[in-house]
């Protein structure tokens, strides 16, 4: 189901298309797990720093991030905590969707008069340090109006958000996926038709194993513009950091970057990795 306990479908003047479906209704309850003093300086899934962040998400069930209950019994599977952290958060997505529409209208969006959509910014972060972000990028992410941002962008880089802003983590784990790739390109997609200005935060280049790529080409579909701004990947991140070169005359003449995880049913890596072997390449 795209998007995972979709939002509701508001009446939109800049789209025809019904692609959110209603949804059944889901007893949900208090967020469970919560882990206090986090060291990561990445956003784990359930630490009290990432519903710090996105407590505008949770305002309707929650009056204090601060007392939110613990599971006293033994935690539930992933797919439920999944199911309730969405059934959480979809009374206020649905209200900043209408409230994203209602401006459109106050504009004078609508009848006669049409506005386009909104843009969508895929924004590499590198490796998690600010310094390290372009020009633009910065700018992007103090201008947005909705920012979904994986596990890998940074807490540092976050803080650079504007204040008006709204965050909604995305974010993928081995055995946990916040939400499906499906579920992500109809957020998108129906913010950018409300107006918005989204930005897709993601860690490293958003188009180097980011799925950047998958992203771009669902939104060009429906007729929404993507601009993507590069980040440092990793990969050249850490060998700036160590002061290893990833080329070098005489000993390296290309790079090449394979992923560590296949697709469910594609090839092993280690199988591409031991057939990419070249003794002139960085891998």
């Amino acid at each position: 189901m795209a998007l995972c306990t979709r939002l509701q479908s508001f009446p939109s003047s800049s789209s025809s298309s019904n692609h959110i479906r209603p949804t059944k209704a889901i007893n949900f309850h208090p967020i469970c797990s919560l882990h206090y003093n986090s060291h990561s300086p990445f956003t784990e899934k359930h630490s009290i720093e990432r519903y710090h962040r996105d407590q505008w998400l949770y305002k309707t069930q929650l009056e204090n991030i601060e007392n939110i209950a613990f599971c006293s019994s033994s935690p539930p599977d992933s797919n439920s905590v999944r199911q309730n952290e969405i059934a959480l958060q979809l009374p206020e997505l649905e209200k900043l969707l209408q409230v994203l529409r209602e401006k459109r209208e106050r504009e004078g969006c609508g009848g006669w008069k049409k506005c386009g959509p909104g843009n969508v910014f895929l924004v590499g972060t590198g490796p998690g340090d600010p310094e390290l972000l372009t020009l633009k990028a910065v700018r992007v992410i103090q201008s947005a109006d909705l920012l979904l941002y994986d596990r890998l962008v940074s807490n540092d880089v976050l803080d650079l958000v504007g204040p008006n802003a709204r965050l909604l983590y995305v974010g993928k784990t081995a055995g946990y996926h916040s939400r499906t790739q499906e579920e992500i390109h109809e957020l998108l997609l129906s913010f950018a038709e409300a107006g918005a200005t989204v930005v897709r935060l993601k860690g490293g280049d958003p188009l180097v194993f980011g799925r950047g790529g998958e992203e771009m080409d669902f939104l060009q579909q429906q007729g929404i513009h993507v601009k993507v701004i590069p980040g440092i990947m990793a990969a050249s991140g850490i060998a700036a950091e160590l002061g290893i070169p990833l080329t070098h005359r005489g000993v390296a003449n290309s790079v090449r970057f394979l992923t560590g995880h296949s697709r469910k049913g594609g090839t092993d890596p280690l199988f591409v990795a031991e057939n990419a072997a070249d003794p002139d390449s960085t891998f």
